[in-house]
């Protein structure tokens, strides 16, 4: 029995660390959008250094720096060598093009969004007709949000909403080492659904989220050919947004 309530601690343990590297980054990068959209930090404005920001708000270097990443990634932010992290002005010179791909040590973006679209339409296909109605509601609420927050330019509650979109269609997926294989991979996954987003035009958000409420469609009306085909070509378009063909 104390081995077992051992075996549970430490697995609550390892889940609050989970929880946290991944909520506190998240409620960070919320709270530094936040000061840019409110004037606190204006245009221009250089972020203070780590040692500073981390300690003021509260959260450590390595919480901050994940939230900086992100809000580069998002074109909000912009890291100049030798110079400092400064607040990018929406629709600037400086903001006409994509952050550098986190993750080029070990994988291309060109190869991760061709994975996207081989993975996800699979994953589309193998979970039309699985998902309830409650899930089919939630993805609808999510689209609408993206819609809602890309008006308001709330870019990292528009990203939230996609992410959960393709989440709630991976977790009704029938093969369970593809919903395991998605979450490997999902950080990945989720840097190429943020990578575009500085050069995304309101066409192409416009287009993108009408590519949502035609793979919903195509999954409410159990067509497992159409979820893949709807699914595969979001994705594709959401790479050739980032100057890509895979």
């Amino acid at each position: 029995m104390l081995r077992q309530l051992g075996c549970l601690a430490l697995g609550s343990e390892r889940m609050e660390r989970m929880l946290n590297r991944t909520l506190v980054p998240q409620s960070a990068a919320r709270l530094i959008q936040d000061m840019i959209q409110n004037g606190e930090l204006a245009a221009g404005d250089k972020i203070p250094s780590q040692r500073e920001f981390s300690t003021k708000l509260g959260i450590s270097r390595a919480s901050l720096r994940e939230a900086l990443l992100t809000l580069e990634t998002l074109g909000l932010i912009k890291t100049e060598a030798g110079r400092g992290t400064f607040v990018v002005a929406r629709g600037s010179a400086t903001n006409s093009g994509m952050a550098p791909w986190r993750y080029s040590d070990s994988y291309s973006v060109f190869d991760v969004f061709q994975t996207r679209i081989m993975l996800e339409g699979s994953i589309a296909a193998l979970a039309a007709g699985r998902l309830t109605g409650n899930q089919l509601q939630a993805m609808e609420a999510a689209t609408k949000q993206m819609e809602v927050c890309w008006a308001k330019q709330d870019l990292l509650a528009n990203v939230e909403a996609d992410l959960e979109f393709h989440a709630i269609i991976a977790s009704a997926c029938s093969n369970s080492m593809m919903r395991a294989l998605y979450q490997v991979v999902r950080e990945q996954l989720t840097e190429t659904q943020r990578q575009p987003i500085p050069i995304t035009e309101p066409a192409r958000m416009e287009a993108s989220i009408a590519e949502h409420r035609k793979i919903i469609s195509a999954l409410r009306e159990n067509d497992p050919v159409r979820a893949r085909q709807e699914m595969e070509g979001h994705v594709l378009n959401t790479a050739r947004c980032a100057g890509l063909n895979p």
